[in-house]
Protein backbone atom coordinates (compact mmCIF):
# COMPACT_ATOMS: atom_id res chain seq x y z
CA UNK A 1 0.00 0.00 0.00
CA UNK A 2 1.56 3.58 -1.10
CA UNK A 3 2.86 5.51 2.11
CA UNK A 4 4.32 8.98 2.51
CA UNK A 5 6.59 10.52 5.34
CA UNK A 6 5.64 14.01 6.75
CA UNK A 7 8.32 15.24 9.35
CA UNK A 8 8.83 12.28 11.36
CA UNK A 9 5.85 10.19 11.09
CA UNK A 10 4.87 7.25 8.19
CA UNK A 11 1.42 7.24 6.91
CA UNK A 12 -0.46 4.48 5.10
CA UNK A 13 -3.64 5.49 2.35
CA UNK A 14 -6.56 5.02 3.27
CA UNK A 15 -8.63 6.91 1.72
CA UNK A 16 -8.38 7.62 -2.22
CA UNK A 17 -9.50 11.19 -3.78
CA UNK A 18 -11.93 9.14 -6.02
CA UNK A 19 -13.58 7.58 -2.72
CA UNK A 20 -13.51 11.17 -0.97
CA UNK A 21 -14.96 12.64 -3.51
CA UNK A 22 -17.76 10.05 -4.34
CA UNK A 23 -18.56 10.90 -0.39
CA UNK A 24 -18.85 14.30 -0.92
CA UNK A 25 -21.01 14.17 -3.74
CA UNK A 26 -23.47 11.78 -1.69
CA UNK A 27 -23.08 14.53 1.10
CA UNK A 28 -24.03 17.23 -0.80
CA UNK A 29 -27.03 15.28 -2.86
CA UNK A 30 -28.37 14.79 0.53
CA UNK A 31 -28.29 18.34 1.48
CA UNK A 32 -30.10 20.18 -1.45
CA UNK A 33 -32.70 17.72 -1.12
CA UNK A 34 -33.29 18.02 2.80
CA UNK A 35 -32.44 22.13 2.95
CA UNK A 36 -34.20 23.06 -0.09
CA UNK A 37 -36.68 26.14 0.81
CA UNK A 38 -33.98 27.01 4.22
CA UNK A 39 -32.28 29.67 4.29
CA UNK A 40 -28.94 28.27 4.33
CA UNK A 41 -25.67 29.37 5.90
CA UNK A 42 -22.45 27.13 5.89
CA UNK A 43 -19.63 27.70 8.34
CA UNK A 44 -16.46 26.08 7.43
CA UNK A 45 -14.31 25.38 10.03
CA UNK A 46 -10.65 26.32 9.13
CA UNK A 47 -7.92 24.92 8.23
CA UNK A 48 -8.82 21.79 8.29
CA UNK A 49 -12.71 21.83 6.50
CA UNK A 50 -11.75 24.03 3.58
CA UNK A 51 -11.13 21.70 1.34
CA UNK A 52 -14.10 19.20 2.64
CA UNK A 53 -16.11 22.76 2.13
CA UNK A 54 -14.72 23.65 -1.32
CA UNK A 55 -15.64 20.69 -2.89
CA UNK A 56 -19.19 20.03 -1.24
CA UNK A 57 -20.31 23.60 -1.98
CA UNK A 58 -19.47 23.25 -5.39
CA UNK A 59 -22.12 20.66 -5.71
CA UNK A 60 -24.38 22.36 -3.38
CA UNK A 61 -26.99 23.98 -5.70
CA UNK A 62 -28.58 25.99 -3.07
CA UNK A 63 -28.78 29.84 -2.41
CA UNK A 64 -26.91 29.62 0.24
CA UNK A 65 -24.37 31.86 2.06
CA UNK A 66 -20.73 30.38 3.50
CA UNK A 67 -18.55 31.65 6.16
CA UNK A 68 -15.71 30.51 8.23
CA UNK A 69 -14.38 30.53 11.64
CA UNK A 70 -11.35 29.25 12.80
CA UNK A 71 -11.07 27.08 15.87
CA UNK A 72 -7.97 24.62 17.34
CA UNK A 73 -7.75 21.76 19.54
CA UNK A 74 -4.68 20.18 18.24
CA UNK A 75 -1.35 19.38 19.00
CA UNK A 76 0.94 17.34 17.07
CA UNK A 77 -0.71 13.92 16.69
CA UNK A 78 -3.40 14.19 19.84
CA UNK A 79 -6.71 16.12 20.55
CA UNK A 80 -5.97 18.93 22.94
CA UNK A 81 -7.74 19.51 25.91
CA UNK A 82 -8.49 23.14 25.40
CA UNK A 83 -10.58 24.80 22.26
CA UNK A 84 -9.79 27.96 21.41
CA UNK A 85 -12.11 30.75 19.20
CA UNK A 86 -9.32 31.93 17.57
CA UNK A 87 -11.43 34.06 14.14
CA UNK A 88 -15.27 34.65 14.61
CA UNK A 89 -17.82 35.41 12.35
CA UNK A 90 -19.34 38.54 10.94
CA UNK A 91 -22.36 37.37 9.92
CA UNK A 92 -26.06 37.53 11.19
CA UNK A 93 -27.18 33.90 11.84
CA UNK A 94 -30.17 34.77 13.74
CA UNK A 95 -33.45 32.67 11.68
CA UNK A 96 -31.24 30.82 9.63
CA UNK A 97 -30.23 27.03 9.45
CA UNK A 98 -26.49 27.55 10.29
CA UNK A 99 -24.74 23.85 8.57
CA UNK A 100 -21.12 23.56 10.51
CA UNK A 101 -18.79 21.97 7.77
CA UNK A 102 -16.15 19.77 9.92
CA UNK A 103 -13.09 17.97 8.45
CA UNK A 104 -12.96 15.34 11.07
CA UNK A 105 -14.68 15.09 14.75
CA UNK A 106 -13.26 12.79 17.38
CA UNK A 107 -14.22 13.45 20.61
CA UNK A 108 -16.43 15.84 19.84
CA UNK A 109 -15.45 18.99 22.07
CA UNK A 110 -14.46 20.97 19.62
CA UNK A 111 -17.78 20.64 18.16
CA UNK A 112 -19.47 20.98 21.24
CA UNK A 113 -17.85 24.52 21.50
CA UNK A 114 -18.56 25.93 18.18
CA UNK A 115 -22.08 24.80 18.92
CA UNK A 116 -22.27 26.85 22.01
CA UNK A 117 -20.68 29.55 19.81
CA UNK A 118 -23.07 29.19 17.54
CA UNK A 119 -26.78 28.97 19.20
CA UNK A 120 -25.56 32.45 20.64
CA UNK A 121 -26.22 33.85 17.15
CA UNK A 122 -29.72 32.56 17.52
CA UNK A 123 -30.14 30.47 14.58
CA UNK A 124 -33.44 28.72 14.07
CA UNK A 125 -31.51 25.50 13.34
CA UNK A 126 -27.97 24.14 13.52
CA UNK A 127 -26.79 21.10 11.43
CA UNK A 128 -23.42 19.63 11.75
CA UNK A 129 -21.35 17.95 8.71
CA UNK A 130 -18.01 16.48 8.92
CA UNK A 131 -16.08 14.34 6.17
CA UNK A 132 -14.52 12.05 9.04
CA UNK A 133 -16.36 10.64 12.08
CA UNK A 134 -14.06 8.91 14.73
CA UNK A 135 -17.30 7.03 16.21
CA UNK A 136 -15.00 4.86 18.79
CA UNK A 137 -13.74 8.12 20.08
CA UNK A 138 -16.68 10.00 20.17
CA UNK A 139 -17.78 11.12 23.72
CA UNK A 140 -20.73 14.06 22.63
CA UNK A 141 -24.41 13.60 22.16
CA UNK A 142 -24.57 15.99 19.88
CA UNK A 143 -26.39 14.71 16.78
CA UNK A 144 -23.82 14.49 13.65
CA UNK A 145 -26.59 15.49 10.29
CA UNK A 146 -23.72 14.46 7.64
CA UNK A 147 -21.10 11.61 7.84
CA UNK A 148 -18.50 11.11 4.92
CA UNK A 149 -17.30 7.81 6.79
CA UNK A 150 -16.93 6.88 10.67
CA UNK A 151 -12.94 5.87 11.16
CA UNK A 152 -10.47 4.05 13.62
CA UNK A 153 -9.71 6.74 16.67
CA UNK A 154 -6.12 6.87 14.78
CA UNK A 155 -4.69 9.84 13.02
CA UNK A 156 -5.10 10.94 10.16
CA UNK A 157 -3.75 13.84 7.72
CA UNK A 158 -4.37 14.80 3.83
CA UNK A 159 -7.28 16.67 1.99
CA UNK A 160 -7.54 19.23 4.41
CA UNK A 161 -5.96 17.28 7.49
CA UNK A 162 -2.42 18.11 9.16
CA UNK A 163 0.70 16.81 10.76
CA UNK A 164 2.35 19.82 12.19
CA UNK A 165 1.28 21.93 9.60
CA UNK A 166 2.57 19.79 6.62
CA UNK A 167 -0.30 17.57 4.55
CA UNK A 168 -2.96 19.51 4.06
CA UNK A 169 -2.77 19.69 0.41
CA UNK A 170 -3.21 16.05 -0.44
CA UNK A 171 -5.60 14.82 -2.12
CA UNK A 172 -5.58 11.50 -0.44
CA UNK A 173 -6.10 10.82 3.43
CA UNK A 174 -3.77 8.91 4.71
CA UNK A 175 -3.35 7.31 8.27
CA UNK A 176 -0.42 6.86 10.27
CA UNK A 177 1.11 3.90 9.98
CA UNK A 178 1.26 1.71 13.80
CA UNK A 179 4.63 0.89 15.57
CA UNK A 180 4.84 -2.96 15.87
CA UNK A 181 7.19 -3.79 17.74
Amino acid sequence: MPHIVIADKEFQLYLSAEKIQHQVESIAYRMNRELKGHNVIFIGVLNGAFMFAADLLKRIHLEAQISFMKVSSYCGTSSGIQVKRLIGLNEDLKGKTVVILEDIIDTGKTIEDILFQIKGFRPTEVQIATLLLKKEAYKSNINIDYTGFEIPDRFVVGYGLDYMGYGRNLRNIYMLEEVHS
